[in-house]
């Protein structure tokens, strides 16, 4: 009988060598400081180790000299150097698991023996390169697609914020998911969440948008002009449906600044968006009132003004429904 894959030895592979040296020692080799060495380790996502604990390897060393440089060399300060390993970190250990659950979807398939130590780390070395060399490549198109933007923002005027600037937010939410859950097994509700978060993104992406975050029965995206958010949110709210089978889907949009941090966003605007998505009727779009102004010339849509409702913490809201305007000739 094959035995199991050892761990120990899957992990020297990815690491590129076995653990050989304790919290000090590492410490010592890098020339870090031993606070900011542990700051950097927690905001990584890693516990804290005992002294005596083996533990790190000759790449941890490294990266942890490279982290150092960049305080030494002033390009971070520990603040930012914390910060930057904790964006590294939590967006690196989500990513991880997503590969690692894609992975053993593919080695350990229905029928297929448990693979060998030996026959895993065949696939893990044969796999490793070539990820590596897409992973670089597409953090860097999407460092040069961030870059532009924020470039493009401050080219606006003199009194733009750094992270704080005009933006439109939508959420689109799956109606129902609680009954929902309920009545699905885990698998089955697992296959709609991916349907509709696989759906939601692609859809958001083919209209110039970007996806901040998924949140199971939700997604939040953002948009740079009213007609790309239009498009979106209408193409969310009626399109999702027609490629995967899930609930109705209901969309709310709101436009004004947002403050843009480690990934997310946050703000009053934030919030808008999310009351507005809670007012709406299954399948339909609410907008606030600063989009429903920038779109009131928009060719091919309407904008209707429907009854203000009250909101926890954001006073009187006046939400506006939007909808095609197929009188106009827009299909």
């Amino acid at each position: 009988m094959p035995s199991r894959p050892d761990p120990k030895a899957i992990e020297s592979a990815l690491l590129g060598g076995e653990a050989v040296y304790t919290r000090e020692q590492a410490v010592e080799l890098s020339g870090a400081d031993p606070e900011l060495a542990g700051r950097v380790w927690r905001a990584l996502g890693f516990p804290t180790l005992g002294d005596d604990s083996v533990t790190f390897t000759e790449s941890d060393v490294e990266a942890l000299r490279i982290a150092n440089s960049l305080l030494e060399e002033g390009i971070l300060d520990e603040e930012g150097v914390v910060r930057f390993a904790r964006a590294m970190g939590q967006t690196m250990a989500r990513l991880a698991d997503w590969q690692t659950s894609i992975l053993s979807t593919l080695i350990f398939k229905d029928g297929h023996e448990d693979p060998t130590t030996s026959s895993l780390m065949q696939q893990v070395k044969g796999l490793l390169p070539d990820v590596e060399r897409l992973l670089l490549h597409i953090w860097r198109r999407q460092l040069a697609a961030s870059t532009g933007r924020t470039l493009a923002v401050m080219s606006n005027g003199n009194d733009i914020v750094p992270n704080y600037y005009p933006l439109i937010v939508g959420f689109a939410d799956l109606v129902s998911f609680t009954t929902l859950s309920r009545e699905l097994d885990e698998v089955e509700l697992a296959g709609v969440v991916e349907g509709f978060e696989s759906t939601a993104a692609d859809l958001v992406a083919a209209g110039g948008g970007r996806v901040v975050k998924t949140l199971g029965d939700e997604v939040l995206y953002v948009a740079d002009s009213p007609h790309q958010a239009a498009d979106i949110a209408l193409r969310l709210a009626s399109g999702v449906k027609t490629h995967v089978e899930v609930p109705d889907v209901r969309v709310g949009v709101a436009y004004g600044p947002v403050l843009t941090m480690h990934g997310d966003v946050f703000g009053t605007t934030v919030n808008r968006a999310s009351r507005l998505t809670s007012f709406a009727r299954p399948g339909t779009v609410l907008i606030d009132e600063t989009l429903a102004e920038s779109l009131t010339d928009e060719e091919g849509l309407q904008v209707v003004q429907v009854r203000a409702r009250h909101a926890h913490g954001l006073g009187l809201i006046q939400p506006y429904t939007l909808r095609r305007d197929f009188d106009a000739g827009n299909p």
